[in-house]
């Protein structure tokens, strides 16, 4: 039998314990380390998911790497063409961990309507094109069809669909500029089969996708020409290592860029997410861990007289302090079952019905993100004992300094 954790049952189940001094600090000590794994499950899974939902959107929107052309072309815009006859197309076997290589093209163009006029960048997208990263984003209607002839189906944005007074189902002029002169612009008449809402200010204001067809006519390129290609791997974690084996094994004449490296001010956002969620872990933890040591000190003066009694006869201190820390880890799990029960249910309940909305502007998406990652969980929980615990072993010292005659006498 294990007299300690017996002894700390005793302690534990016993009915005076409800009516005494300690009572108070104890509940505090439990509240504190419960509001705390709250605020740790809540800050992760909303810092966690907001980071994988904005790197989603973007990578949608742009793939993971892109394969362009060598060239001093700093826009968004397709200049130089590139020949899809490439090792890594249509599928990269040079490089593990690449799940798909999709051919694109852009070109910056004018809508005008009857009342307003607005700049838009056209992406041409073809039949290797993966709608299924994008499709979560169409707020209605469907994606064009681009498996047959050359057609005028596009989606287009809310945001630009609002300004120009566009709906679905609505037809509208596109003008593109040609590149020699005093010529007249190409014109194109699109139809809209599909309204999308990325949530990125960025993309909503400028994109419309359709048929890289249309794009080819216009720049009178080859059919076997295209602006570049997008690259998706499978593990956005591995995005720089990645990046640099698909720079290793394109054309000389071939530059990479990953998304991050594209829109570093975003990704580099979404860093300083690692060190605020760093910061309330750190603070979170520290005040349980001060709560637990007040609550542990007047557990250890309330029972001076049993310390007494126990090392009388003939308890030695390990053995007395495992009394305390056994009653300590019992509070911490009192705390730490109230904490899971309340964070986990504060964030399934966001992820279910999306109560807490956020600014696209700021934030990028619509509404909060979350991700409740079972092991990021268990973490929490294991580094919260282990810390509460490491740190209690200290006041756990004040047990060896207490003499049994005088403690028998204390009062």
């Amino acid at each position: 039998m294990n007299l300690e954790y017996f002894i700390a049952k005793r302690l534990i189940t016993a009915k005076g314990r409800k009516s005494s001094i300690s009572a108070p600090i104890i509940k505090i000590a439990v509240s504190a380390i419960a509001i705390g794994m709250v605020m740790m499950i809540v800050s992760v899974a909303t810092g966690i998911g907001l980071q994988q939902k904005i790197r989603q959107k973007v990578s949608a929107f742009n793939g993971h790497i892109i394969i362009t052309n060598y060239d001093d072309n700093q826009s968004q815009v397709s200049v130089t063409p590139v020949s899809i006859h490439q090792e890594f197309y249509p599928k990269f076997k040079n490089v593990q961990g690449i799940s798909h290589v999709q051919a694109v093209a852009s070109k910056a163009g004018i809508i005008r309507t009857a009342s307003t006029f607005e700049g838009i960048i056209y992406k041409g997208v073809g039949k290797d094109y993966q709608w299924t990263n994008i499709k979560e984003y169409i707020t209605s209607g469907r994606t064009p069809n681009l498996m047959h002839n050359l057609n005028n189906e596009v989606i287009i944005s809310e945001f630009l669909a609002k300004r120009l007074n566009l709906k679905l189902g609505d037809t509208f002029n596109t003008f593109f500029m040609k590149e020699t002169g005093n010529q007249l612009p190409n014109l194109r008449v699109f139809k809209i089969v599909g309204i999308y809402n990325s949530g990125i200010q960025e993309f909503d204001s400028a994109y419309i996708i359709g048929d890289i067809r249309h794009l080819q006519r216009i720049n009178k390129w080859q059919s076997d020409q295209v602006g570049a290609f997008e690259v998706f791997v499978d593990d956005f974690t591995q995005i720089k290592q990645k990046g640099e084996e698909v720079y290793e094994q394109t054309n000389s004449t071939l530059d990479t860029q990953t998304v991050a490296e594209k829109y570093y001010y975003i990704f580099e956002w979404l860093e300083l997410f690692d060190f605020n969620i760093i910061v309330i872990l750190v603070v979170m933890i520290a005040v349980a861990t001060i709560n637990m040591v007040v609550a542990l000190l007047v557990l250890i003066l309330e029972r001076t007289q049993m310390i007494g009694i126990l090392k009388a006869l003939g308890a030695n201190n390990w053995s007395v302090r495992k009394v305390f820390l056994y009653n300590a880890f019992y509070l911490i799990l009192r705390g730490l079952f109230w904490g899971n029960l309340i964070g986990v249910g504060l964030v399934l309940i966001q992820q279910y019905f999306e109560l807490i909305k956020l600014n696209p502007e700021n934030y990028y998406v619509n509404v909060a993100p979350v991700d409740l990652n079972w092991l990021y969980l268990l973490a929490l929980n294991l580094g919260t004992v282990l810390v509460c615990l490491i740190v209690l072993l200290v006041p756990s010292y004040i047990i060896t300094k207490i003499s049994p005659v005088r403690a028998i006498r204390f009062n």
